[in-house]
Formats: structure tokens, C-alpha cells, sequence
């Protein structure tokens, strides 16, 4: 007797989302597949307040158990039809567990292809790479470009951060190797691809225990903030002028008080200096840089939450990414 099952051929670790456009201009998830170890959750659509409003889908990337044994392997394949929307989340960090050894690496790899005029928003929690955990990850953005001068090209909205591991179990940067990188790439109707830009994380401890947290002058999180396309111009000026607004070596020091008082600044003035004090008090670094169409934007801090907050303090600030992709999107940041 037959098998009346049909089995998958579909490798574990592997999840492919599809987000389509029907007619007359209805974005529908039309695949969400997933194979153990990964996981994939789609709750309903929302619409945003703004006008014009638009249908958002999420997803959230979940892995059972929470994490990623030694060894695992999570494969993702996104694709976004024209002017869909799509937010990918996460359920909490994503937890790094201990390998027997240094050549046992955790992989998750990530490509997705971006019609003209969709928009991705990718903002889940840190990576928590446990004690001797080795971990690789690329993340790869095929930007479609587009067919007519009435398109626009797509969108993104990424955030990559990696915090020290479990302080309360003594981890500080205490695993062997972590590595991320992500890739921009424009990609033309014959089939080539031009590369727009290529973020690198190593933190290798080369076989010497507490060699990355040597490095690391006491902070605790480290990420990147990547913003592409029209969507985000308006993100992206605003990181690089609020960038700019630093205290500079002999300029003015905004988180001290000034002889002229708080009453005389006006309000944006206000709330930056405000920023830079509590930035001052959580030990926050961080820089901004606008190359080939991206604004990459690096930072760290001495807590993982008060990376967290400064990420989300500037995005609401802004408006464009609770705007465009709804409260929601920036539920890994509470």
C-alpha cells in the first residue's frame, strides 16, 4: 500500500516566504513554509494609519527551543512582490548554545529579493551567543531594479546586533567565534548583480579565553542599523544630521548645563540634548555613515538595554518605520 503522506524534500532548517500581490493590488502571504529546527508565525495583517494605508504583513523567525544547537543549520528564502510589506521579528534572543568544539558552527543564512517598490522592515532581538558557541550568519538583499522611471526600487530597514552572552551565568564575550555579514546587491533584468554594500562582523577569540571581551571595552551589545531606498530617506537624514549634532572636541557639551539655560533651546534641541545625557549615562557609542544609497549606522553600549532603548528612541522620534509598518514592528525593542 501506497504512503498516503507525501514526504517533503524540503531540507531541515529551510523556510521560504513568498509575499504576493493579487489583483487588483492585494498583498497576500501566499508561502510560509518552514522545516525543524525553524519556525515561522504569522499572525493577521495590519493596516497602517497613513495615507495612504497599507496592508503589513509579519512573520516572526522562531526556532524550537529558542535557539540554535551546535551544528544547526537555518536557511531562509524572502521574496517580495511590487509595494508589499513585510515585518520579520523575533520571540525573544536568539541563543547561541555550547559546541564541543570550535569547527561544530551554527549557520543561518538569509536571502531575500525585493521588488521595485516593497519594503522589508527587519528589527528582531539581539543574538545571544552562549559560553564556547561558534556562529556564522550572511544575510543577503537582492534590490530588483526596476523596469520604468515610474517605479521605485525596494526598501530595507535591517538591524544586526550580538549582545555578551548570559551575564548572571558569568559570560562576557565568552564564545569562541561569532560572525555576520550582510550584502546589498542591485540586481539587473539580465541576471547580474552589482554589489551596493558589505557589512562584516568577526569577534574570534582565537583560541584564548576572554580575548573578545579584551577588545571590547566593557560594552555589552554591539549592532549595525542598515536603511536602503526612498522609503527610509527620511530615516537616514536624520541619523546622519543627528550624527553630525554630536559633541565634537571643543564644541559645545549638551549634556552638561549650559550658562544660557534649557529654556532658551527649542524643542528639537531639547530632546537631543536629553538623548545625549541618558546616552552619557548608558555608556553609548555610536557613528553613522551614508555610501552608495545606505546609511549604516554602528553602535554599542555598556547594557543591552539601553541599546535597546537608544534604537527605539530614535526610531519613534523619526516616525517613518511606526508610520509605514505599524506599532508593531518595533515590538523587539520594548
Amino acid at each position: 500500500m501506497s504512503n498516503p503522506f507525501l514526504t517533503s524534500t524540503a531540507k531541515p532548517g529551510y523556510g521560504t516566504i513568498y509575499l504576493a500581490l493579487l489583483p487588483p493590488s492585494t498583498p497576500r502571504l501566499r508561502t510560509a513554509s518552514y522545516q525543524y529546527p525553524l519556525k515561522l508565525v504569522s499572525p493577521v495583517p495590519t493596516r497602517t494609519a497613513g495615507a495612504p494605508a497599507h496592508l503589513v504583513h509579519m512573520v516572526y523567525l522562531l526556532t524550537y527551543g529558542g535557539g540554535l544547537v551546535a551544528g544547526d543549520s537555518i536557511t531562509v528564502d524572502v521574496t517580495l512582490e511590487p509595494t508589499t510589506r513585510l515585518v520579520l521579528l523575533t520571540q525573544g534572543s536568539t541563543k547561541l548554545f555550547k559546541a564541543p568544539g570550535r569547527d561544530v558552527v551554527s549557520k543561518q543564512c538569509m536571502t531575500v529579493n525585493l521588488a521595485p517598490g516593497s519594503a522589508l522592515c527587519y528589527l528582531p532581538d539581539p543574538v545571544q551567543p552562549f559560553r564556547h558557541s561558534c556562529f556564522a550568519q550572511r544575510q543577503v538583499y537582492n534590490v530588483v531594479v526596476p523596469g520604468g522611471a515610474e517605479q521605485t526600487v525596494g526598501n530595507l530597514c535591517v538591524l544586526d546586533w550580538v549582545c555578551n552572552g548570559r551575564p548572571a551565568n558569568g559570560e562576557k564575550w565568552s564564545f569562541h567565534r561569532y560572525g555576520s555579514r550582510n550584502e546589498i546587491y542591485l540586481a539587473h533584468p539580465d541576471g547580474k548583480r552589482r554589489l551596493l554594500l558589505r557589512d562584516n562582523v568577526l569577534l574570534d577569540d582565537h583560541g584564548l579565553d576572554g580575548s573578545i571581551a579584551s577588545r571590547m571595552s566593557e560594552l555589552a551589545v554591539l549592532g549595525t542599523l542598515i536603511l536602503h531606498g526612498p522609503l527610509f530617506h527620511s530615516l537616514g537624514r536624520f541619523f546622519m544630521a543627528e550624527f553630525k549634532d554630536l559633541p565634537r572636541v571643543g564644541g559645545r557639551k549638551w549634556d552638561s548645563s549650559s550658562e544660557s539655560g534649557d529654556e532658551d533651546m527649542d524643542p528639537a534641541t531639547s530632546r537631543r540634548a536629553a538623548r545625549q545625557e541618558q546616552e552619557t549615562a548608558d555608556g553609548l557609542l555610536w557613528s553613522a555613515a551614508s555610501l552608495r544609497g545606505c546609511v549604516v549606522v554602528k553602535f554599542g553600549s555598556r547594557e543591552v538595554e539601553g541599546g535597546r532603548q537608544w534604537v527605539r528612541a530614535m526610531l519613534i522620534e523619526e516616525g517613518t518605520v511606526a508610520r509605514e509598518f505599524g506599532d508593531k514592528s518595533l515590538l523587539c525593542l520594548r
